[in-house]
């Protein structure tokens, strides 16, 4: 009881000293600049109650769940299918790496060409974005799993897709839910940039539109609303992780 009600005081606390922070750096800066953060909040649910901002976000959530899914069903494949073979596993980490720290931005021509503008090419650049982080983990993940429970499974004579889903999945849970966790940042980063620089709707556009038009109020609500969804997100997901692992441990 008493160590939740500490994380609630901290927590409390820290956006304290976030909004009093954003209100100096606004008396500094000035309103060509920034939006001061009551003033922010305040258009921001003025946004929320019209039918233009609400086409825009739902475009966004439908580009990124589906770039969220593919993300992690083509994620999660890739890394079981190497992470079971200890040589694909030793070949081709070096180059998922080396394409997880490409500037990803380099390839949205590629994108565009083979998809066009509009929501394939948002979905593919958020897929591109998230699953190579979650290929990593899961192969990380399988390739650690303690030998005695991949014997074990061949004496109880599974499949290898009853291996896959009651040996293998339970066992490297903890660090494929921590790869999921990445992808679910990087995936959102990626469908933004690419309706940021490929799009006619949705935040990306609505975010690139005002920086164009130097729309301070509408760059500060759209990023108000997408900081604040994705550290909603991202805390649970932390909460769970974390408790994964001490199960695990």
């Amino acid at each position: 009881m008493g160590s939740s009600r500490a994380s609630v005081l901290h927590g409390v606390a820290l956006v304290a000293g976030l909004l009093i922070a954003w209100q100096i750096l606004f008396e500094i800066a000035g309103e060509n600049a920034m939006a001061p953060p009551f003033e922010t909040f305040r258009f921001l649910l003025q946004q929320l109650a019209t039918a233009t901002f609400w086409g825009h976000l739902l475009e966004t959530a439908r580009a990124f769940a589906l770039a969220l899914v593919l993300s992690i069903v083509i994620g999660l494949a890739i890394g079981f299918v190497l992470g079971l073979h200890r040589f694909s596993s030793e070949v081709a980490e070096p180059i998922l790496v080396a394409l997880y720290s490409v500037p990803k931005i380099t390839l949205y021509p590629i994108v565009l060409l083979a998809f066009g503008l509009g929501m394939p090419a948002k979905v593919a650049f958020g897929t591109i974005h998230g699953v190579v982080p979650i290929a990593i983990f899961t192969m990380s993940a399988v390739g650690t799993v303690k030998p005695v429970l991949l014997k074990t499974s061949r004496v109880l004579k599974l499949s290898p897709l009853e291996t896959v889903r009651r040996v293998l999945f339970p066992a490297a849970l903890p660090e494929i839910f921590t790869g999921l966790r990445v992808g679910f940042s990087l995936t959102l980063i990626g469908t933004l940039l690419g309706e940021m620089f490929g799009a006619q709707r949705g935040l990306g556009f609505l975010l690139m539109t005002a920086i164009g038009l130097q729309n301070v109020r509408v760059i500060m609500a759209v990023t108000l609303l997408l900081v604040l969804f994705a550290a909603a997100v991202s805390t649970a997901l932390v909460v769970i992780d974390r408790r994964l692992h001490r199960r695990a441990a």
